[in-house]
C-alpha cells in the first residue's frame, strides 16, 4: 500500500496500484478542488498529463511500512 498527498493539498489518499490510489482521491478532489474537475478550459491532454505526472509520482513513493 503506498500513501500519498494530494497534488494540490495536504490531504492523503492510499491505495495497493495507481488506480486504486485515484480512485480513493476522487471524492476528496470533488468535495475540496471541484473547480479543477469543472474548469471549462481543461482537455482531454489536461486530464491526461495529470494522470501521467500522478502515476510517476505514485510509482516513486515508497510502500508504507
Amino acid at each position: 500500500m503506498k500513501t500519498l498527498k494530494c497534488d494540490l493539498c495536504d490531504v492523503t489518499a492510499s491505495g495497493e496500484t495507481f488506480e486504486e490510489w485515484m480512485k480513493a482521491l476522487y471524492p476528496h478532489y470533488a468535495e475540496a478542488h471541484p473547480e479543477i474537475m469543472q474548469d471549462p478550459t481543461k482537455t482531454k491532454e489536461d486530464g491526461e498529463r495529470w494522470v501521467q505526472e500522478n502515476k510517476v509520482r505514485f510509482d516513486a513513493a515508497p510502500h508504507d511500512a
